[in-house]
């Protein structure tokens, strides 16, 4: 078997977070901006349909793009869940890693141009150490991507465990099987101390502290015990450029994270699914849960088909989606947040909408 190369990440230099100049801060309030009549409408359809389900008890659940939270709306994210108006949260790798710089230096959004220039862009030690440890203690423990990341915010640390082996656990370490799978915990077990003895970290607690932890979507939803879901794609994310990453560890989170999702989106009859920003993550992990939720629908003789999609995105579309479909030679057929959610059934509203106006906006319909 032919062998490939493969980057060394052991050779990489990574400097510390505090020296790199940031673009956003975290206390910056939101720009205002206007909607539009036609964005106006939506806002209201969206809010008066969010009360019936939660009169009903149905979710409510939003996906989002990293920019929700780099444009200074976590606060507005946080009171849609203290009030009950979501249910669950979802977003990419890279909303994950700004809401957790955000808490821990109450700073983010790095000058990439620049800094892929110098070979600096990514290569920050704390972002990459202490979300990367977090995924490897969450793999172990039973969490998923965003609920790891959450509980190291809200706890201001990680737990690391004595391991004495990697093939058979003490009964001290049974706190830490959140699986109930023998082979996927030692699998887990067998990363977290690899990872333990290649850097060198104690067994016992670690105190990482975020000052600014109650600008946090994630901790805000650990507190409130509401699922918030990483769906990273990998390479995608800075975090994989830090020597410290474990990929085994992110696909076990990742996998958790996508499997409660989909369990949501599984009870999404005469509920609503809300996609703000997000023009390829979100509609790529809804088709593919709402059909594993049809499939076992359907098997029980039902269906879901009276649900509401909102998809909100800053680019305008160019075409009537109420109509189907265009053809394939029009660049509109390739608007992946506008194509899939039109085949999706239930009621779908599209809205060109700057997240920073849409999101306020809602919260104001639904007080």
């Amino acid at each position: 078997m032919k062998k490939y190369e493969q980057f060394d990440r052991k050779k990489l230099k990574v400097g510390p977070l505090r020296e790199r100049k940031n673009q956003l801060d975290v206390a910056t309030r939101p720009e205002a901006v206007e909607l539009s009549a036609e964005a106006r409408a939506v806002v209201e359809e969206t809010a008066g349909r969010i009360r019936r389900a939660r009169e009903l008890g149905r979710p409510v659940i939003m996906a989002f793009g990293a920019h929700a939270i780099k444009n200074g709306l976590g606060s507005v994210l946080i009171a849609l869940m203290e009030r009950g108006w979501v249910t669950h949260l979802a977003t990419n790798g890279a909303g994950i890693i700004h809401d957790w710089e955000f808490a821990f230096q109450g700073k983010s959004g790095e000058d990439v141009r620049r800094n892929v220039a110098t070979g600096t862009f990514g290569l920050w030690e704390e972002t990459g150490r202490f979300i990367n440890l977090a995924l490897c203690v969450g793999a172990y423990s039973g969490r998923g991507y965003g609920e790891a990341v959450g509980a190291m915010i809200h706890d201001d640390g990680l737990a690391f465990p004595e391991i004495v082996a990697a093939t058979s656990p003490s009964p001290s370490l049974n706190t830490f099987d959140g699986d109930g799978d023998v082979a996927a915990t030692m699998g887990a077990l067998a990363d977290l101390r690899d990872t333990m003895r290649r850097f060198t970290i104690a067994p016992g607690w670690m105190k990482i502290e975020h000052p600014s932890k109650q600008y946090s979507v994630q901790a805000a939803a650990y507190r409130l015990g509401i699922p918030f879901t990483g769906h990273p794609m990998f390479g995608h994310d800075i975090i994989y450029e830090h020597p410290m990453c474990c990929g085994a560890a992110i696909g076990r989170v990742a996998e958790r994270d996508f499997l409660r999702f989909a369990a949501s989106v599984r009870n999404l009859e005469d509920g609503v699914y809300l996609s703000v920003g997000s023009a390829v993550m979100s509609p790529m992990i809804f088709e593919k849960s709402f059909s594993m939720a049809q499939n076992v629908h359907i098997q029980a003789g039902t269906k879901i088909t009276r649900h509401f999609i909102a998809v909100v995105d800053l680019a305008g579309a160019s075409w009537d989606w109420s109509q189907g479909e265009p053809p394939p030679d029009n660049p509109a057929y390739y608007l992946r947040y506008c194509k899939t959610f039109s085949r999706m059934g239930g009621t779908l509203r599209t809205c060109s909408a700057d997240n920073r106006a849409f999101l306020p906006a809602l919260l104001n319909a639904l007080r």
